[in-house]
């Protein structure tokens, strides 16, 4: 399961590098046609105006997707500095309480998404033609895997299987094995 829940975020990683990449050479593309039409050397009317839409809905897939691998990677911004300040028992109530958050705010998220699909199928980007539902879609995709990875969490969490040093990263201990609090003495 480990290693199909690896590769899965690995695929995820490389999704990303495609995005990233495919932005960069549209949007460098398309500011080296317009540079070069400022010499009168026009390529492509100056621009190709397909790129330009396909740069943000390409940016806004790289930011959804990175934020499922940011999640599984527990960096997302938190408040480490109040929760290094607890013991184990404090730790983890904060965690289970902002993973009901995060779960709460995942599943208004989906139902969002769910609702406005409809609208966003029969819209169509202005360039391109394509519908939006390929940009507004992105945030089912988000919301039910940030989910299932912080119900997974909620699970282990009740059960008592924390990796070892999961509660620790939550509390911002990501170097050394000190607390926050034993630093402070």
């Amino acid at each position: 399961m480990k290693q199909l829940n690896d590769r899965l975020f690995r695929g995820l990683e490389m999704l990303m590098v495609l995005c990233l990449t495919a932005m960069v050479i549209m949007v460098f593309g398309n500011a080296a046609l317009r540079k070069l039409s400022d010499f009168g050397l026009v390529l492509f009317g100056g621009g190709i105006d397909v790129s330009e839409e396909m740069s943000r809905i390409v940016f806004v897939w790289l930011t959804f997707i990175g934020a499922v691998v940011v999640m599984r990677e527990n960096a997302h911004l938190g408040v480490d500095t109040l929760v290094a300040l607890f013991g184990d028992t404090g730790r983890r109530l904060c965690m289970l309480l902002s993973d009901v958050l995060i779960l709460v705010c995942c599943l208004v998220f989906f139902w969002g998404t769910i609702r406005q699909a409809p609208l966003h199928i029969g819209n169509v980007a202005p360039i391109t033609g394509l519908s939006m539902i390929w940009v507004y879609g992105i945030g089912g995709f988000t919301s039910a895997a940030m989910g299932l990875l912080t119900l997974a969490r909620i699970v282990r969490l009740l059960s008592g299987r924390l990796a070892p040093g999961e509660l620790a990263t939550f509390a911002g201990e990501f170097e050394t094995g000190s607390t926050l609090k034993e630093r402070l003495e």
